[in-house]
């Protein structure tokens, strides 16, 4: 039997946390965008055009990272309460090395660690039982 191997990432436009599943404990990867208020602020002084093309640079990057963590992976969980979920998802969709991944993708408010841990584990347990495979 083949191990199908799954992880969930909640993501906003500032933090990404990656938690593979299943997992002993609750171990989650972070990845952080560039982006920052003082980064912003500076931009935002010379021109709003520059402080939203760094911004949008910043998050491709960060976006760019987890496109190299979910190829690792044949069914992934995005979720979060931001729009960027979505725009990683559009990302992913244009590449089709990602045709055969199976990626959901679920809105969510901002969580704790274990509330982030719970979601993913609910959300695998529920609707990936192991004799589907």
């Amino acid at each position: 039997m083949k191990i199908i191997r799954k992880v969930g990432i909640w993501l906003d436009h500032q933090n990404a946390y990656i938690i593979e599943f299943p997992t002993i404990g609750h171990p989650q990867t972070k990845v952080t965008s560039q982006s920052t208020n003082t980064r912003k602020s500076a931009a935002l002084g010379k021109s709003e055009k520059l402080m939203h093309n760094k911004e949008q640079h910043d998050l491709t990057s960060c976006f760019k990272k987890l496109t190299h963590i979910i190829k690792n992976y044949e069914l992934v969980l995005l979720f979060g309460p931001t729009d960027a979920r979505v725009e990683l998802l559009n990302l992913l969709n244009e590449y089709l090395h990602f045709s055969n991944i199976e990626i959901a993708v679920k809105h969510a408010d901002k969580m704790t660690d274990n509330q982030r841990y719970e979601f993913v584990r609910k959300y695998f347990e529920m609707s990936y039982q192991p004799d589907t495979f």
